[in-house]
């Protein structure tokens, strides 16, 4: 398997994740051209992803949806919630779906996926469990509260994708308006650093052996400010030998990746 984290933040997210002989995107926030110059980066290309699992409608995660279908080809993979609210936007209104319901597994080629519900404000938002070879990938992009669901999907995988969007304290000094601050930290909003190294520290296990940070604020949130409180939960678990990586909104992440992928 091979897990790169091609994009993350308010101004686009994609990750991509692949076996040996499949290659699949989670979201596309990135246009068709910068998805494809940073495939390019990890030794992969467009014509090599065999399809794109959505987490949910919003704009961050979907910018180069039409592109990449109409263009490129490549399969789109949703569920009935978030395919409905796409359709409200009338240049998405045609895209063709593969349908998915959450909580059951499907495959593209020899990934099993299998998505699970968080709390996001959203119509139907999921997370995703990616997994081929006994090798299991835990992605949770957008998600306000930590529900048990959440992490009993979470354990026992070697590689977590969480969010860890906002320091609190810089969200409360943030000069923005009161009612957004209240959406992000709310139940169905964006998980704090705190919170985000509460969930890491609770379901991690003697499998665990990297962990990406995701979707950063760039105003609220500074990265040490999210590594830090990650990598201490982690020690104190005994878990001191797990990578803890940032994401970025400009630049792709480190790769992990154990076999061909």
């Amino acid at each position: 398997m091979k897990v790169c984290v091609l994009a993350s933040g308010s101004s686009g997210n994609c990750i991509f994740a692949g076996s040996a002989t499949t290659r699949i995107l989670i979201d596309a926030g990135l246009s068709g051209r910068e998805t494809a110059r940073r495939l390019e980066l990890i030794g992969a290309s467009l014509p090599s992803i065999q399809g794109i699992c959505l987490t949910h409608e919003h704009g961050d995660h979907t910018t180069g949806l039409a592109t990449l279908h109409t263009r490129s080809g490549i399969p789109l993979y949703a569920n009935a919630g978030t395919i409905e609210a796409i359709r409200k936007d009338d240049r998405l209104r045609n895209l063709k779906w593969q349908v998915f319901t959450t909580g059951a597994d499907f495959s593209i080629g020899d990934l099993t996926i299998t998505p699970f519900s968080v709390s996001h404000d959203a119509y139907e938002p999921v997370g995703f469990i990616v997994a081929a070879d006994q090798v299991r990938v835990g992605i949770v992009t957008d998600i306000g509260i930590c529900t048990h669901l959440v992490r009993e999907r979470l354990r026992h995988c070697q590689v977590l994708i969480i969010e860890s969007n906002h320091d609190e304290r810089l969200l409360t000094d943030a000069q923005r308006p009161w009612h957004l601050k209240q959406r992000i930290a709310g139940r169905q909003g964006h998980l704090s650093n705190q919170h985000a190294a509460e969930l890491i520290a609770e379901i991690a296990g003697n499998d665990l052996n990297q962990v990406f940070l995701f979707h950063l604020s760039l105003d609220c949130n500074r990265p040490e400010l999210a590594l830090n409180p990650t990598c201490e939960a982690l020690r104190r678990r005994g878990l001191d030998r797990v990578q803890v990586s940032l994401t970025y909104a400009d630049q792709i992440s480190a790769i992990w990746a154990t076999g061909p992928g």
